[in-house]
């Protein structure tokens, strides 16, 4: 007898006997472990639907989840594994030892980086070598013949030998016993039961790398060219400071640069961190997929990380397959696997010749439900996030030009700052310098070389300060800063970024085509109206019982959803509904017709099934009744499925369908769409079992001659408030495009109800799909404006009417749902994603995921993409004003005076301030009210409005001149004659710093409001805005008062400090007055 035995932790065992006929049977010296005298020695039946029996039926397959010393024979083995003996008593893992070493590194090459399938494959090998029955002993096997794990064994079904592998264990329905799983319930769904799968089988979670540690960004902030010259250069003048003048007195000028460099790089770094850990925090929201799973008979909404091997999980056309697993069911299936290679490849599933679906993979066509069988790294490519696109830091167009802008700036002041450096080296070496004395600086032959350097020096750090002082280079900065507050903001508001630039795009938008269903109507569906044997009636009472039950087995055989009953007894006795918006309407009016959703299933074989999708606007199902015929199932939409009826049924008989009845249910479609409702159809048809040929492709499904069962009125009613949303738009300058699939009635009605519609709209703003479709280009172009409702429309149909909508130059946003509506949304300037009733592909797709499917979230999105536009300009014309003024200011003083009244450190220290403190209250400022009534930026316009550029020019004006005047007259002025020169001149300088600090401060009052006549509207709600500026105002007291030392300051009195601060109240003023004075200067 040949053995492959498992070996055990503690008392835990997994056994596997291998038997021959040629081998003698197992010695009877091995005795079995004693049973009570009234526990039988064959295996329990397994409760499936229950979940994990009590005590008293624990199996031996619960045992491996749960423990024990379970002794039993299998009534029922099996089949496919009938010459090895099977016994689970496990809870722990165990690692399979193969046979031999050779056929383990032969497998290992095959399989790469995936040894333990190499193992797993090689036990599979093993069993299927064996050709006598299971027999299960409870025995203990010895240990030298190796072990294999359960989980491993599960983790052996892949895609490359997986059916094979799946075939030893009676195929799927084996392995759903092995994993204590019910295909038509799925697991119990306890928390003591998903933990214990986690524990045996790993979780649905994969180490994510980071962007980087904080050291990282650390080392990108102190890249930047200006702050390694300023630092060498300090560095540099230092060593020369200390030479000549000893320690004591030559270091504080060049250690406040040195400082202030390390300050500027801290802060940047702690900036740029920050943004990274907000965008991981949304790349974290967006890989949290919500899917659907079926535990314990109900269908419940889990997060993917959730997923745990043994879950039965239902497919629809757009998902994404959450974790590896085999095929339960499913018809239609067109699966995007991912590769190797990084390509994706469509392949057909089937249950028989295809049924391993690989994690990561795309549901491109059709349904079907799956059973998990590895999740997170046990998975085959350990790569099911693959396909999603995250949320990076990426440059946006606008962080683009400003990028323009910086390096524009950039070549202008070290263009002035060589010149100016030029002409004060001149200057000095020609002796034209003079020292406070009036004696010359440079003497030839007098001054020594050290001096000469030393001045040199200080010139090279004059110039760097001219270009540290011209460079705006905090404007991307602000975009970040921007877009990340606007984010975090969004998430609160049910909207998840995903793409930066879709922010400033959404400001510009000019229409949006959004679908109907679950963003303008709330997705709760009714079946209000029904039309049944040519009656209309709400009654359903009135139906007859025949009509009653084909149409009630119509709906149980003929839907993607599902019902679940509760247990007799329990609290809540009321059927449970799950699947689409539609599919549970439906269903529920089936429930109230007395339907019994498991019973009808069981009556009958579902053999073929026509997936819906939104061109063919119908599903069939053929199945086959006990009584041997063949019975189809059709519905959809109400006009498709009257198309393709011969008759209908009268009560209890079926009546021939002539013209005059057409007509009876043509009319009474158009009267329910009319009110609003949703239309759809029930009819069948009966074939002897021979008129069916099953090795037909599901499409084939007939669907000529059907008998009519019912019309039925779907009522989904509109969203509260959605009139005023709309009618913002309108205000705003934003059309709104109602795009469906329903009825071009039921779309006006709904539109009219919406507000898009009015009563004296023109004919041409609706529009059929088809006729749409069939028009010229130059048709199609002269038309697309005007269009506001387009109905019977399919994806394609929308594609069409966005790229003529482009054509025109408009700035569309779109909306999406199916899979089939990714080329639209690639189409798109702004892509939108539903998030709850979008599939995964739609949301890979999109710029932007409305979490509640709201068109109100929409408009909020609208509003913080303009707000977001208006804040950048604002800290442009901020940054901008800051930038020309320190240039002026520094090259007129260092021509006239051969100094700078603001020095590198002093600059650098504004930067400081600007580009963090200042770039920060910009950002925060919320969305104002009159932002919504205006109209869009057209696409080319200006970023620099003239308005900007006016009131740039002013402040630059002003500053300049105020801080120019007190430079050459701050003596006489602050009437310092009698003070000692180097204390005036000390005191000037600080007094002209501070100044341009406070000219800065008042100036982002100005910016902040520089549309509107109150510089504090609303400045109470802007808390951070207020907190910035109160910070900015404690730092530069503390700078000036404690740290003087190394900013080259000194410390004022009060009378100083209100002028300094009276100085920068009136740049204000000054930028203000001539536009309050002269209203149409704002034009």
């Amino acid at each position: 007898m040949k053995k492959a035995s498992f070996s055990h932790e503690s008392t835990s065992k997994f056994v596997i006997y291998i038997t021959h006929t040629h081998t003698h049977t197992l010695s009877h010296s091995i005795a079995p472990q004693p049973h009570s005298p009234m526990q039988s020695p064959r295996r329990r039946s397994v409760d499936l639907e229950a979940g994990f029996a009590g005590d008293d039926g624990v199996t031996q397959e619960m045992a491996a989840f749960h423990g024990g010393d379970v002794v039993t024979e299998s009534p029922n083995p099996f089949r496919r594994l009938r010459s090895a003996v099977l016994a689970i008593t496990a809870t722990r893992r165990f690692k399979i030892v193969l046979d031999s070493k050779k056929e383990s590194e032969r497998e290992e090459e095959v399989c790469g980086s995936h040894d333990h399938q190499a193992t797993t494959r090689a036990a599979a090998r093993l069993l299927s070598q064996s050709e006598e029955q299971v027999h299960v002993v409870g025995i203990e096997i010895p240990d030298e013949f190796g072990g294999v794990k359960l989980e491993e064994f599960v983790s052996s079904i892949s895609r490359d030998d997986g059916l094979r592998v799946l075939k030893l264990c009676d195929g799927v329905r084996g392995l759903s016993r092995l994993l204590l799983t019910d295909l038509e319930k799925g697991i119990c769904g306890s928390h003591e039961d998903i933990q214990r799968r986690r524990d045996i089988f790993g979780s649905n979670t994969y180490p994510l790398s980071k962007e980087g540690n904080f050291c990282m960004f650390l080392g990108e902030a102190s890249r930047g060219f200006t702050l390694i010259v300023l630092v060498f250069a300090a560095m540099a003048s230092l060593l020369l400071q200390i030479k000549t003048k000893t320690i004591n007195h030559g270091w504080y000028d060049e250690a406040g640069i040195i400082i202030a460099v390390i300050l500027v790089i801290f802060v940047t770094a702690i900036s740029n961190y920050n943004q990274s850990l907000q965008f991981e925090k949304l790349n974290d929201e967006k890989r949290n997929i919500c899917i659907e799973v079926t535990r314990n008979g109900r269908r419940v909404k889990v997060s993917i990380y959730d997923v745990v091997v043994g879950d039965i999980i239902p497919l629809k056309s757009g998902d994404q397959v959450p974790a590896d697993g085999v095929l339960v069911s499913g018809y239609s299936l067109q699966i995007a696997e991912y590769e190797s290679m990084g390509t994706n490849r469509t392949v057909h599933k089937d249950t028989d010749v295809d049924p391993i679906l690989i994690s990561g993979s795309i549901v491109e066509d059709g349904i079907g439900t799956m059973l998990v069988t590895r999740v997170g790294m046990n998975t085959q490519w350990r790569m099911p996030m693959a396909s999603i696109q995250l949320c990076t830091g990426k440059e946006t167009p606008l962080q683009v030009y400003l990028n323009r802008v910086v390096t524009v700036f950039g070549l202008v002041s070290i263009s002035v700052a060589l010149i100016v450096f030029l002409i004060v080296s001149c200057l000095y070496f020609m002796g034209r310098t003079k020292k406070k004395d009036g004696s010359p600086m440079f003497d030839a032959g007098k001054t020594t070389l050290d001096e000469a350097i030393d001045m040199v020096i200080k010139f090279i750090i004059l110039g760097v300060t001219i270009v540290v002082a011209a460079v705006p280079e905090g404007l991307p900065l602000a975009v970040t800063l921007n877009i990340a507050y606007m984010s975090r903001k969004l998430g609160g508001e049910k909207a998840l970024v995903q793409n930066l630039s879709a922010c400033e795009a959404m400001g510009s938008a000019t229409t949006i085509v959004c679908h109907k269903t679950g963003i303008l109507t709330l997705n709760q569906m009714e079946v209000v109206d029904v039309c049944a044997g040519r009656v209309r009636t709400q009654n359903l009472a009135e139906l007859s019982p025949l009509l009653i039950s084909l149409i009630t087995e119509g709906i149980s055989l003929n839907t993607n959803g599902s019902v679940y009953h509760p247990e007799e007894g329990s609290e809540d006795s009321e059927p449970e509904v799950f699947g689409t918006a539609t599919e549970c309407a439906i269903l529920n009016f089936g429930v109230k017709l007395g339907m019994n959703f498991d019973e009808g299933k069981s009556k009958s074989t579902i053999f073929r099934v026509s997936p819906f999708n939104s061109r063919r606007k119908r599903r069939g199902v053929a199945v086959q009744l006990h009584d041997s015929q063949v019975r189809v199932h059709w519905k959809g939409a109400a006009k498709t499925i009257l198309a393709s009826c011969q008759g209908y049924m009268d009560m209890d008989n079926i009546a021939s369908m002539d013209q005059e009845k057409i007509s009876h249910f043509e009319n009474t479609i158009d009267d329910m769409c009319n009110e609003g409702l949703r239309c759809a159809a029930l009819a069948y048809r009966t074939y002897p079992e021979g008129d069916i040929n099953r090795n037909e492709a599901f499409t084939n499904i007939p669907d000529s001659n059907l008998v009519l069962l019912a019309i039925i009125g779907i009522k989904d009613s509109c969203r509260p408030g959605i009139g005023d949303a709309i009618q913002q738009c309108c205000n705003a300058g934003i059309r709104v495009c109602m795009v469906t699939g329903d009825d071009l009635l039921t779309a006006k009605a709904i539109a009219m109800e919406c507000g898009i519609l009015t009563a004296t709209s023109d004919i041409n703003t609706t529009i059929l799909a088809s006729e749409f479709s069939s028009m010229s280009d130059a048709e199609r172009e002269e038309i697309a404006e005007n269009i506001l409702v387009m109905g019977r429309s399919s994806p394609d149909e929308n594609l069409l009417l966005l790229k003529e909508l482009r054509k025109k130059g408009h700035v569309v946003a779109a909306t999406g749902k199916g899979i089939r509506d990714a080329p639209s949304l690639r189409q798109a300037d702004i892509s939108l994603a539903m998030g709850i009733g979008g599939t995964s592909i739609v949301k890979e797709c999109s710029d932007i995921i409305v979490l509640d499917d709201s068109f109100a979230s929409i408009l909020t999105v609208i509003q913080w993409g303009r707000s977001l536009y208006t804040n950048i300009q604002r800290f442009v014309q901020f940054r901008l004003t800051v930038s020309a003024s320190a240039l002026i200011i520094c090259v007129v003083v260092a021509v006239h005076s051969h100094e700078i009244p603001l020095n590198v450190a002093q600059l650098l220290w504004v930067n400081l301030l600007i580009d963090t403190f200042g770039a920060l209250a910009l950002a925060s400022e919320p969305p104002i009210d009159n932002l919504m009534r205006r109209p869009p930026v057209r696409k080319g316009a200006p970023f620099i409005t003239k308005l900007m550029w006016a009131k740039f020019v002013l402040q630059v004006a002003y500053q300049v001149t105020a801080l120019l005047l007190l430079n050459f007259h701050g003596e006489s002025i602050l009437k310092l004659e009698n003070k000692s020169l180097d204390h005036a001149y000390k005191v000037k300088n600080t007094l002209v710093f501070n100044s341009f600090v406070f000219c800065q401060v008042f100036n982002e009052f100005e910016c902040r409001t520089h549309d509107q006549t109150n510089i504090f509207s609303g400045i109470l709600k802007n808390h951070l805005f207020l907190g910035t500026i109160i910070i900015t105002v404690i730092l530069q007291v503390i700078v000036i008062e404690c740290l003087g030392i190394f900013i080259s300051t000194v410390r004022l009195d009060w009378k100083q400090w209100l002028i300094s601060i009276g100085i920068g109240f009136f740049s204000q003023v000054a930028g203000r007055f001539p536009f309050q004075a002269f209203p149409y200067l704002r034009n």
